[in-house]
């Protein structure tokens, strides 16, 4: 589901090869999944990943040209209208700053609040430089089978930190709270297909 979700925020968004994208959140499985999804399909001029430092070998390695930290000022780091995309998880206090970063006419989608649901927003940002801000949760039109083939065919990969049995809920909890993941923390019913299987595409007629 998290990948889904992320192909639906860049096909709502309209990424393209000539888009230099700003992801947050991206160590999680929705921004690590936009991140693959933005490098290997779309072929973006660049990706520039915030998430924990700690965790910046691992978004690289998804596609992520640039890793930083989610504590930096991320205008002193990129300056000014210095991308045409922001894909936003997390929200909270420094929001505007996403928007003080986008160029002229540039686009902002959003998908997640981890970092807080109330933000403010100067509107003379929005109309000065002809933004576009866009919610994504409704699927588009073939979002679905497009992703299906993607992964039928390799070019992306869920990317599942750990799987745990339904019984195991509360450790499972404890470690999504320690935030030191990359990707996403599985929840598993009995006789169930397990997720590496889901994500290997081992699945059998009898699943």
């Amino acid at each position: 589901m998290f990948v889904l979700t992320a192909e639906n925020v860049l096909t709502r968004s309209q990424c393209n090869a000539s888009d230099v994208v700003l992801v947050t959140g991206a160590s999680g499985g929705v921004g690590l999944a936009a991140v693959q999804l933005a490098t290997k399909c779309r072929g973006v001029q660049k990706v520039i990943a915030v998430c924990s430092i700690s965790k910046a070998d691992q978004v690289k390695e998804m596609g992520a040209d640039i890793v930083l930290d989610r504590n930096d000022n991320l205008l002193e780091k990129l300056g000014a209208d210095s991308v045409t995309l922001v894909v936003d998880l997390v929200g909270g206090k420094s929001w505007p700053t996403l928007l003080d970063m986008l160029k002229r006419k540039g686009r902002y989608a959003t998908t997640g609040a981890i970092g807080g649901p109330l933000v403010e927003l100067d509107l003379r940002t929005l109309y000065l430089k002809d933004l576009t801000l866009m919610g994504c949760t409704a699927l588009d039109e073939g979002v679905f089978s497009r992703l299906v083939a993607l992964i039928n065919t390799g070019k992306v990969k869920p990317v599942v930190a750990e799987t745990y049995p339904l019984e195991q809920i509360g450790r499972a909890l404890e470690d999504f709270m320690k935030k030191k993941h990359v990707g996403k923390l599985v929840m598993v019913p009995p006789e169930v297909v397990s997720a590496k299987q889901l994500v290997d595409g081992t699945l059998t007629d009898n699943c």
